[in-house]
């Protein structure tokens, strides 16, 4: 098969099933594995050039809804008459629902139950081992700087937050993504601060910056030197890749 990832997280799934040899082309963000790097690039994931795409005569397309905006990929590939999926999930359980429907599309349904089978048993073990812990420190998540962006609760970060035996402060929200304002994190005061800017490297990450606002000196994350930058590959993707972010996690909070 000649398959086209237009989304990082699709290439990291088509990487845990080992099927990488069968992409032919990748949108520009799609960093990991690298072997990956040589492909045929098909533009950034929010504007993907869909001319490029036809010219691979791919028999699938992993296509996304997890950013907004990817929309308008979806109406091009229909456009061109592209056979494609679609992945969006918020869940690491509907992570795992992906694999398996990759898989299936890939034509190899036992592939994708072994492999999801092992994400869920990776996550089980976090899952039990967190459930003993006494102590949960809290964490504020940064997607964004100015206007704040943050996961809620119906994210995979505040599941990653729990099975590392912590606690997001914004899971008491009912979305995947809250906009809100310094003020109000520093009034929820947490105990730790990871930062993950979307899209942003993390040598282009300042700390410095964000022990300069309004108050936040005061805040026991800051207090207590509890500030992180954070891999946003690991951290930002819905994708298997997310267990190698929860490992960093514990290592780094307890």
């Amino acid at each position: 098969m000649r398959v086209v990832s237009i989304c990082p997280s699709n290439t990291e799934v088509m990487e845990y099933l080992g099927k990488i040899d069968l992409l032919v082309g990748i949108d520009d963000f799609s960093d990991w594995p690298e072997s990956v790097l040589q492909l045929p690039k098909m533009g950034p994931d929010l504007s993907i050039d869909m001319e490029k795409v036809a010219a691979l005569q791919p028999d699938l397309v992993l296509a996304s809804l997890s950013v907004p905006g990817m929309e308008k990929n979806i109406d091009a590939l229909d456009e061109k008459k592209l056979p494609y999926i679609i992945l969006d999930p918020n869940s690491l359980e509907e992570i795992a629902g992906d694999i398996k429907k990759v898989a299936v599309a890939l034509g190899d349904e036992a592939l994708g139950e072994k492999r999801a089978n092992d994400f869920l048993t990776e996550v089980e073990s976090y899952r039990k081992k967190a459930s003993n812990l006494q102590d949960k420190p809290t964490l504020y998540w940064e997607w964004w700087p100015k206007p704040v962006f943050t996961p809620g609760s119906v994210n995979w970060l505040t599941e990653i937050s729990t099975l590392a035996g912590a606690e997001n402060i914004f899971a008491t929200e009912e979305t995947a993504s809250v906009q809100t304002d310094w003020e109000d994190v520093k009034q929820r005061d947490p105990d730790h601060i990871c930062m993950v800017w979307v899209g942003i490297k993390e040598e282009k990450m300042n700390p410095k910056l964000v022990i300069k606002r309004p108050g936040w000196d005061q805040m026991k994350a800051i207090q207590s030197g509890n500030i992180h930058v954070l891999e946003e590959s690991l951290f930002c993707r819905p994708s298997p890749r997310l267990l190698e972010g929860l490992r960093k996690l514990v290592e780094t909070i307890r």
